[in-house]
C-alpha cells in the first residue's frame, strides 16, 4: 500500500481537487483507493456526500487517528491512500508527511502560492520524505508557467511534468460528485489527471 500526502500551507492551492481526482483515476485503473480528509473544512467529505458511487472511499479523521485508519486500509487491501491536509497546520502536516511515501505540493502560478512552497518543502524535509510540486490552475497562455517553474527550481524541488490547466471541468465535476475523468472522459482535464496519475504510479511504483 502506498500513501500520498497532499500538503500546502496556503489555502486554495487545489489539494482537495487533486486528491479527489487522483483517487478517481486510481479506481479507474483498478487500484483500490482511500481518501483520508483531515481538513476541518471537510471538502472531500462534502464531495462524497453528493456522489452516487461508493468508491473511492472518503474518511473524515483527526490527525491522531491516521495510523489506525492506515492499518485498517492496509488490512482491507487498499492499494493507495491519499491524505488531504488543511492549510496553516504545520504539526498535522508533519505527522501526515511522516507516514507518507510521497508528499505532493500543489501550487498555482502566483507569487503568494510560490512563496508558500517553502514551508511545505521544510515539512517534507523534516519528515525525511520525497516531495514533488505540481502546477495547478495553469492559464492557457502567458509567461506565468515558465516563471513559476523557475521559481520552484530555487527550492531544489522535483516538479511533476504534467500540469493541471485552469479548466471549468474541475469545478463542475466536483459539484456533481464526480472526478473529471467521469464528468468529461475525453476532455483535457481528464487527460491531465490521467497523465499525473501515471507519473505518480511510476515514481512510487504503484503496480498496474
Amino acid at each position: 500500500m502506498k500513501i500520498i500526502a497532499m500538503i500546502s500551507q496556503k489555502g486554495g492551492a487545489g489539494k482537495t481537487t487533486l486528491a479527489i481526482n487522483l483517487a478517481v483515476a486510481a479506481e479507474s485503473c483498478g487500484h483500490s483507493c482511500v481518501v483520508i480528509d483531515i481538513d476541518p473544512q471537510g471538502s472531500a467529505m462534502g464531495w462524497q456526500d453528493t456522489r452516487t458511487k461508493e468508491s473511492p472511499v472518503v474518511i473524515s479523521a483527526q490527525p491522531v487517528r491516521i495510523n489506525a485508519i492506515l492499518q485498517t486500509a492496509r488490512e482491507h487491501g487498499a492499494d493507495l491512500v491519499i491524505i488531504d491536509t488543511a492549510p496553516h497546520s504545520d504539526a498535522a502536516a508533519l505527522q501526515v508527511a511522516r507516514v507518507a511515501d510521497l508528499v505532493i505540493i500543489p501550487c498555482k502560478p502566483s507569487i503568494l502560492d510560490l512563496r508558500a512552497i517553502a514551508t511545505s518543502v521544510d515539512i517534507a524535509a523534516m519528515a525525511k520524505k520525497p516531495a514533488v510540486a505540481i502546477l495547478n490552475s495553469v492559464p492557457p497562455r502567458g509567461s506565468l508557467t515558465e516563471e513559476a517553474l523557475e521559481a520552484i527550481k530555487c527550492y531544489d524541488l522535483k516538479i511533476i511534468p504534467e500540469y493541471l490547466g485552469q479548466r471549468a471541468a474541475f469545478v463542475h465535476s466536483l459539484t456533481v460528485g464526480q472526478g473529471v475523468i467521469e464528468y468529461e472522459p475525453a476532455g483535457k482535464a481528464a487527460q491531465e489527471i490521467q497523465g499525473v496519475y501515471q507519473w505518480i504510479c511510476r515514481f512510487i511504483d504503484i503496480k498496474k
